[in-house]
């Protein structure tokens, strides 16, 4: 799993993080998407790299503009029943 970090400049509301949101998830095969304006980011849960061209450019099409990608690999978040899975 692989963890994409965009930094997203001109997100104002939850309208615009929503708006974001679907942007990335109609064009990109994704787990999980979640942005901040805020925090000015979209964290993106993947199973495999993102294209960060790709991913910026369908950024940019939605009105708002990407200034940066870091992916790295994913952190496996344990939780009170994460103590009882099984490994792979």
């Amino acid at each position: 799993m692989v963890e994409t970090t965009v930094q997203i400049e001109g997100m104002m509301c939850g309208m615009c993080e929503a708006h974001v949101n679907s942007a990335i998830r109609s064009k990109f095969n994704v787990r999980k998407v979640t942005s901040s304006h805020t925090k000015g980011q979209a964290v993106i849960l993947s199973d495999a790299p993102l294209d960060e061209a790709a991913l910026t450019a369908a950024i940019n099409e939605t009105g708002y503009q990407a200034t940066g990608c870091v992916t790295r690999p994913a952190t496996e978040k344990k939780g009170l029943f994460g103590l009882f899975r099984k490994k792979a």
